[in-house]
């Protein structure tokens, strides 16, 4: 996704850089929050937990500074190979980054410790979320929970989905940036291509429309995406399921639910690529392939 060389002639002194990885459980609000700090959708966003499988980066860049987000994998006790990879992602993302924010649901009443075990002594800013869902009183003994675990560089509370506070979280993270150069080109919002956010916004309307089992044991391929002038873009999309009984009930009844699945996400598709597109679905059976090695890797996990 990008356009440009880095002119570093042009660089201001006092120019900072680095990498944020976000951390956490499922369904805390970590893909809101790096979408509400970029202002812009790039990690699907969904209310069932385990949405997000890979290392999402989104990059924002302004003058002074340049920020790459690492959006991760909530941290579980893995069930398949699928997960024993995305929580590879996560510890690399954890590696990788300057400094880590650790993200912790308001609404609870007990620190999430299991998650806590995976960042070690790694720099780490305690970000409560949710805070929009309770009295904010009520979150200062949870805070206090935390702080007697481990140090944290700061404790920011916030609602990643109303935008509070989220300036001040900037602001923090910005001074605890290194100096140095920006990493990528300003125009750049990512290093994946448009083929993975194309085959994440398919696989986010999955998640939406279906229930129990169906969403997490699916997997969407971009088979072929055509520019074409003066025509729809084409993109015909695989989707990959376990069973045969799952086939049948993504495409539903006469197909109306593949169809609706498609509608949805031509609409997302054509406001992310900012053009127009023809959006072919089908469904394959492999069987087991949150297990199977070859088809992971395939799928590029």
């Amino acid at each position: 996704m990008d356009s440009q060389i880095i002119d570093l002639k042009n660089i201001p002194d006092g120019h900072r850089s680095g990498y944020i990885a976000l951390i956490g459980k499922p369904n805390v609000g970590k893909s809101t929050l790096m979408n509400s700090l970029l202002g812009r959708k790039l990690a699907i966003v969904t209310s069932k937990p385990q949405t997000t499988r890979h290392r999402i980066l989104g990059i924002k860049s302004e003058e002074a500074y340049q920020i790459i987000f690492l959006d991760t994998p909530g941290i579980i006790e893995p069930r398949y190979k699928l997960h024993q990879s995305m929580m590879q992602n996560v510890s690399s993302a954890i590696a990788d980054a300057d400094l880590l924010l650790f993200m912790a649901d308001a609404t609870q009443d007990t620190p999430d410790t299991f998650s806590l075990e995976h960042i070690g002594d790694r720099p780490a800013i305690l970000v409560l979320n949710k805070l929009d869902l309770i009295p904010s009183d009520r979150a200062l003994p949870l805070v206090e929970a935390y702080t007697q675990l481990r140090v944290f560089e700061e404790v920011i509370p916030i609602s990643a989905l109303k935008k509070k506070n989220l300036d001040v979280l900037l602001d923090i993270v910005i001074s605890r940036l290194p100096l140095g150069p920006p990493f990528y080109p300003h125009d750049v919002l990512s290093d994946h291509p448009e083929r993975f956010f194309i085959s994440e916004i398919i696989r986010e309307k999955i998640f939406e429309q279906f229930r129990q089992e169906v969403p997490y044991s699916t997997q969407v391929n971009i088979v072929t995406y055509e520019e074409r002038e003066q025509k729809k873009d084409f993109i015909d999309a695989e989707i990959v399921v376990e069973r045969a009984s799952q086939k049948g009930i993504l495409i539903g009844k006469g197909g109306k639910s593949l169809k609706r699945i498609g509608s949805s996400a031509r609409l997302d598709i054509e406001a992310f690529l900012a053009r127009s597109v023809y959006l072919q679905l089908h469904v394959k059976v492999r069987d087991d392939w949150r297990n199977t090695n070859t088809l992971l890797r395939s799928y590029g996990y």
